[in-house]
């Protein structure tokens, strides 16, 4: 058997055990998602969470390798599960660490394996025309370039973390800004799904609103300054290569 057909194996065989867990845990929560309007239904939720311990834990940090490694989940659907299982600020902390730890693997992996690593994962053919762009040859731009493609909804973000390993930016910067540049996606979805567990639909959209505004305004701050325009640039470049 090819290589390409084992890579593609075993993507199939990881997506596959994700879906079961995801599915296994909607099934698990469903008697007591139901009546998360009530508060005898938020307790219950509760009480169903604390029950299930470190091994609900484990399920949802294996969703989150699922989603960032495999690049076939959205991340949004398992922060805002995160946030209805340990509330607004657990659920962050927990995403934030697990993307810390998926991240860094994941870069020093392509850092050791080189490219072959990341087509076997990526379209190749998307990888090549990115990497071998010239705005992301900057060792310069590129910093402030991953800055803004990972704060800014939509953009490819768990693309971004294999193609970074194979771009001039120093290990520890890249983890720090991966890390900690998604924070305004993480914090609403983790904190909408605080509001879900309340049954509060309206505040969940609000939050949304809100965490969209202003990374608009700020990426509109950015832009209004940028004199070269390498942010514009790079979202072109982004969005362009991923269709």
């Amino acid at each position: 058997m090819s290589r390409k057909n084992k890579i593609k194996l075993l993507r199939i065989f990881l997506a596959t055990v994700a879906l079961t867990i995801m599915i296994g845990v909607i099934i698990y929560l469903i008697p007591v998602m139901k009546d998360l309007s009530t508060i005898e239904g938020q307790e219950a939720f509760k009480n169903k969470v604390n029950d299930s311990g470190f091994v609900g834990l484990l399920m949802l940090f294996g969703l989150q390798v699922a989603q960032i490694f495999l690049i076939i989940l959205p991340g949004e659907p398992i922060e805002i599960l995160a946030g209805m299982c340990y509330g607004g600020w657990g659920g962050l902390i927990f995403i934030t660490i697990s993307v810390c730890i998926i991240t860094t693997a994941i870069f020093y992996l392509v850092r050791k394996l080189g490219r072959r690593f990341v087509y076997d994962f990526c379209n190749e053919e998307k990888v090549k025309k990115i990497e071998n762009s010239t705005l992301f040859k900057n060792p310069k731009k590129i910093e402030w370039i991953m800055i803004i493609l990972f704060m800014v909804p939509g953009t490819p973000k768990d693309l971004l973390v294999y193609i970074a390993g194979l771009l001039p930016i120093k290990p520890l910067r890249f983890i720090l800004i991966s890390t900690f540049a998604r924070l305004p996606s993480v914090v609403s979805s983790t904190f909408a799904g605080h509001t879900l567990m309340r049954g509060d639909w309206k505040s969940s959209l609000i939050i949304y609103a809100i965490t969209f505004l202003l990374v608009g305004i700020l990426v509109w701050i950015i832009n209004r300054f940028d004199k070269s325009k390498v942010t514009q640039e790079a979202l072109k470049s982004i969005q362009k290569d991923i269709k």
